[in-house]
Parts: C-alpha cells; structure tokens; sequence
C-alpha cells in the first residue's frame, strides 16, 4: 500500500480518527479510519474493503499516535488491529490543563483560532460510496490535530503537569478494551419506570430479542425497536399479540409483522419462574447511593463531605475537573469502607489497587486520610 509506505518516510507524531455508524450500525465497528502525519499527507482508509490494515500497523506502531477522546476510538481501531504503543490524548490533555470546553471544535477554536465545520458527526458512515463533502469532513478531524497537540503539550510544561498526562495516557493504554457491561438491558432509557421484578424479567426478555434481531441485521438496536416501545409494552401488559398492535410503534409495518417475535418475548419474561427474575436493583460490590448515606451511615455521609470538599479545593487550585483528580466511585468506596488502619499508608494501598494514578495519589492521599478519619 503506497500511503503505508508514506507514513513510514514521514516523520513526527500522526493523528489519527476513525468513524463509526452506532446509530445505524449494530456495535461500534470502524466505518472509516482518518490517517495525518508530517511529510505523509492525509490517508482516508475503508476498513470494510481492507480489512487487513497490518501493513499501516507496522508503519505506525512505533510513533506517537494523537486522537482526541482516545477511549471512544481506540477499540474500535484495535478491532481492525490498529494499536499504538504511545499516544497523545488531546480531549484529557485539555481537561487536565483547565480549559473550559474540551471538544474539539472548541479546543481548535480556542487555541488554534481555527473553525472546524461540524455537520456530519452522527452521519451513517456505512453509507457506501460516502458522499464527497462527508470526506472532507473526515479529514479536517486530523489536519490540525497534531499541531493541537503541540499547543496542548506547551500548556501542560507550563503548568508542571506534563507527567500527570503522561501517566494518564499510560493508563489508557495500559487498562485495554472495555469490560462488557453488566445487565447491559437496565440501561434501557425508563427503566426506572418499571416497579416490579416482574417487569424487569419483561423487559430484560424483550431487550435480549431486540438484540439478537438487530445483530443478525447488523442495525442498531434502537432501529430495531425504541426503548420507549419496549418500556410501554411491559408496561401495558398486553394479553395477546392484537392488544400489543394497539401500541405505538407496534402498529408501524415493520413492527406488525414482528408482533409474533415482541409478543413472544414478552410472555417468555411474563412466565419466567420466580427464582429467576432479576433483582430490582443492579446487583453489585459498590456503595450504595449517596443519597442514602446520611440514613444509613452517617459517619460515611460525613467523611464523603469532607473529601469532597478536599477535592474542590484542590481542583480550583490546579485547575483540573474534580472527576480527573480522581474517579468519583474510587473516593465513594474509600469513605464507605476506608481501609483499616485508617492511615496514609493503607488509604495509598487502596488507591493504587482502584487504579489511581501516582500523580493522583500524590495530590489526594492527605486529605483522603484526613476525610478517613473524620469519623
């Protein structure tokens, strides 16, 4: 391929972006992979017709890679098995170096002066031929990324918080793709809506035959039945598949020749035994929610105030969002049970095993103690 070829004979950092179609698409698959480095030029790549990228990998490998919210691309890259071994982040490099918005038309705005046309974000980008003017688009997401870069990492040394991002980029690196989520079905919008156990084995039957339909169809899920459509027709109860066409949505073509399948599903979760219904809530190791501390466990309630408190201050003074000093649910599960003995030491032990960073640590671990303490 001669543009790997390129890549190889260019020099400094490359941006890198890709584009996916969750929207229209089952999953997060790569549509298209947006390439830019100095003296290479700009590569726009079809990973459907090429699937075998690994002659850009073995070009790349081994430079600085630029993304901005390089957690939103990156599986979808290491799916079509482009993975950098370095990268610079400039969505949390911005975070960390205080600046109010962090998107990236906003962060080029700000720093760059330039304005980057945003029109085609949420386009289907399975569309084939992608038409002209979404291309340009796509390549105007890595023609200043890396000079971005630049600007950002001028800032950091400024601020001394050029090995925080450092050590924030490791981590990104380092923790690899994300875990498959939990009962993802109870993340269906107005769930909180449904009150019985019953309900939920409803919904969690209907959400499993939406997605075995949308992955067999490669749509996505939300095409294939909305999650209002869902939550109404547990809801509803429908006694047969006549009174479930009465429904919204039910009553649309599509769905009246799926009725068979929806009604199915339902009445499948409907005579689920009741051993096997879901808990009402999430189960889960975690703290319950903040709310409930003060009833619960006021002397928690009390050292969740005071870390929080510790925290604001110091993201006031270092200019960095209060939730990149430290994950919320890390600093929530050390004031519900703060490891024994209540010392710098033991809170520094828990921090490194809940995936704190040293420079974080080092910032945070005295007051956490202190807040520990408090009660």
């Amino acid at each position: 391929m001669e543009y790997a070829q390129a890549l190889r004979e260019g020099t400094g950092p490359v941006a890198v972006d890709a584009e996916r179609a969750s929207g229209y698409r089952y999953g997060q698959r790569a549509y298209l992979v947006q390439l830019r480095r100095s003296g290479s030029g700009t590569g726009l790549l079809d990973p459907i017709p090429l699937p075998d990228l690994s002659v850009i990998q073995e070009a790349i490998a081994d430079t600085e890679w630029v993304l901005h919210a390089a957690n939103q691309d990156l599986p979808c890259l290491g799916e079509i098995g482009l993975v950098p071994g370095r990268i610079f982040d400039t969505e949390l490099a911005a975070r960390l170096a205080g600046l109010p918005r962090v998107g990236l038309g906003a962060v080029v705005e700000s720093l760059l002066g330039f304005s980057l046309v945003k029109g085609h974000s949420a386009a289907d980008w399975s569309t084939r031929p992608l038409p002209e003017e979404w291309l340009v688009y796509a390549a105007l997401d890595v023609e200043v990324l890396v000079d971005l870069r630049d600007a950002l990492a001028a800032i950091l040394e400024d601020q001394g918080k050029t090995e925080w991002a450092r050590q924030e980029f490791e981590a990104i690196l380092t923790a690899g793709p994300p875990a498959p989520k939990a009962d993802p079905w109870r993340r269906t919008s107005g769930v909180h809506g449904l009150r019985s156990r019953r309900q939920l084995g409803m919904l969690r039957s209907l959400w499993e035959a939406r997605d075995d339909l949308a992955r067999r169809r490669d749509v996505a899920p939300g095409r294939v039945l909305p999650d209002s459509a869902m939550v109404s027709a547990v809801q509803a109860d429908p006694k047969n598949e006549g009174a479930l066409l009465e429904l919204p949505v039910f009553r649309g073509r599509a769905n009246r020749r799926l009725v068979a399948h929806w009604f199915t599903a339902l009445a499948r979760g409907k005579s689920m035994p009741e051993d096997e219904l879901p808990p009402q809530s999430k189960p889960g190791d975690g703290p319950p929610p903040v709310n409930r501390w003060a009833d619960r466990d006021p002397a928690a309630a009390t050292r969740l105030q005071v870390a929080r408190a510790g925290l604001a201050e110091l993201s006031e003074k270092h200019t960095v969002p209060v939730e990149n000093l430290l994950a919320p649910d890390l600093v929530r599960r050390l004031m519900w049970h703060p490891p024994e003995p209540r010392e710098r030491d033991t809170v520094v032990t828990a921090l490194r095993a809940g995936g704190a960073r040293e420079w974080q640590i080092d910032l945070t671990a005295d007051l956490l103690t202190d807040a520990a303490t408090r009660a």
